[in-house]
């Protein structure tokens, strides 16, 4: 009974800093999307894919129901931080992608969650990349006369880059994770 208490404080505990951390980076890269590096990359560009290693560490910890939990209070705190900051159009853009984006995330981790541990975090960041690119870009700067289409480009580029550099980090903490006790129903 103490363990299984010890396990959902920890959970809790994953869940909150999940969170946290979700709507530091949603609201950071929200931010940094208005500040480009060249013709191809703003600094959104290197912030946000770490949304999806939270997401894939909570996932992998806690279960899909933990992870959505994160995603959604992570999205609410993000998209109010961002509204506070003036910007509306950026805000639903960001709002909408993230949910599409990290929903799906959260769908194909689960499904692929048993196979190598490579796998579950490498194809479900890739595939909520491509999605939340597409979706983010096109509702946030349609029309605006900015060079969006090369921005999505060359966030994109980056963003399937971090995927794989964020394999590293994703082992390393899943294995830490791994080590202490576990929740016993997994969402």
């Amino acid at each position: 009974m103490s363990t299984q208490l010890s396990t959902r404080s920890n959970d809790v505990r994953a869940i909150a800093l999940g969170a946290l951390a979700m709507a530091v980076i949603v609201y950071v890269s929200n931010r940094l999307v208005f500040y480009p590096i060249n013709d191809w990359l703003t600094w959104a560009a290197f912030t946000y894919p770490f949304a999806f290693l939270v997401t894939d560490l909570v996932n992998r910890r806690a279960g899909a129901k933990a992870a959505l939990q994160v995603v959604l209070v992570g999205f609410a705190l993000g998209v109010v931080l961002t509204l506070i900051g003036g910007d509306a159009r950026i805000a639903i853009a960001s709002g909408t992608a993230f949910l599409v984006a990290q929903s799906l995330d959260i769908g194909v981790f689960s499904k692929l969650r048993e196979r190598a541990w490579w796998i579950a975090p490498g194809v479900s960041s890739t595939l909520g990349s491509l999605v939340d690119t597409f979706l983010f870009f096109s509702i946030a700067f349609v029309g605006t006369g900015l060079p969006w289409a090369q921005w999505a480009v060359g966030d994109l580029a980056v963003k399937l880059a971090m995927v794989l550099l964020a394999l590293l980090p994703y082992r390393w903490l899943a294995n830490v994770i791994a080590s202490q006790p576990a929740q016993a129903a997994r969402g």
